[in-house]
């Protein structure tokens, strides 16, 4: 099984994949800058020799690398617009150098003007960035979300229709955010609602293009829109929903990212075994 977590780089960022390791993880998640702030530096190519010797030596493999939470690819603000493709650029490229496999990125918000000149913002700003780094190999994951505010992605017709308009579609996928899905109002709490949502899935864009699940359960009811993840078993989609998401025969191969609630080391420890326990071999 492919499971790991939401991994800290707290000190330096090559000490992240050792974290993963004593955590029992062989797949990880990490903000390759603060996500809070703009970019004030580059990673030191020393450090970054480093992260590469390291997540080899550890065995993590793929690595997913977290878009911070500043950029906006479909705002309305021509600044912010800009300065997020720019921003995103930058961190394909630094991706590239850490040899990370995928970039996980939000959908962004359309600020209160119209989902469908959002779509086209992102689109536009999307194939802006394919264009500057043709050269890399680090593959774009669109992840859906819970539908809070002017969010896009809440609805996979919003993939479908972005996946469409993307002139080098074989560089993009997705990541199913399971927390955000149930929040967004499909009911992956029940066998009948989980197949129903793959369903539409794969008839709107294609099983074949989610690369990474983040396993997560949900603290708000279903379709309330409102982002909080909660502790696997103990939110709305509960430990038989969850159970079904690790063993689904169309998911269970694909690396599981845990972005769950956490205090400190045990709660990780606590969430990866429960887990495992719930893994059907």
């Amino acid at each position: 099984m492919l499971l790991g977590l939401q991994v800290s780089t707290e000190g330096k960022i090559y000490e992240a994949p050792e974290r993963a390791k004593l955590l029992g993880c062989n797949t990880m998640q990490i903000f390759g800058r603060n996500p809070q702030q703009w970019r004030k530096d580059f990673l030191d190519p020393q450090d970054i020799r480093e992260f590469i010797r390291q997540k080899a030596d550890c065995g993590i493999k793929p690595v997913f690398i977290h878009i911070p939470y500043l950029i906006n690819l479909a705002s309305p603000n021509p600044r912010l617009y800009e300065a997020s493709i720019e921003a995103y650029i930058e961190d394909m490229v630094e991706a590239e150098a850490l040899e990370a496999d995928y970039i996980v990125t939000h959908m962004g918000s359309h600020k209160e003007t119209t989902e469908e000149a959002g779509i086209e913002r992102l689109i536009d700003a999307l194939n802006r960035i394919a264009d500057k780094t043709t050269s890399t190999h680090v593959g774009i994951l669109l992840e859906n979300t819970a539908g809070s505010g002017s969010w896009l992605g809440y609805k996979f017709i919003h993939q479908k229709k972005i996946l469409e308009g993307l002139k080098q579609k074989k560089r993009f996928g997705l990541c199913f955010d399971t927390a955000h899905a149930y929040l967004a109002g499909y009911d992956l709490a029940t066998k009948e609602g989980l197949e129903k949502t793959l369903a539409e899935i794969d008839d709107l864009v294609g099983m074949n293009l989610i690369k990474a699940i983040h396993l997560n359960d949900a603290k708000g009811k279903l379709g309330s829109n409102v982002d909080r993840h909660d502790h696997i078993g103990k939110g709305n989609i509960g430990l038989e929903g969850m159970r079904r998401i690790i063993n689904h025969p169309k998911l269970r191969d694909l690396p599981f990212i845990l972005e769950t609630p956490k205090k400190s080391d045990t709660d990780d420890r606590m969430n990866l075994e429960i887990v495992r326990r719930l893994r059907v071999n």
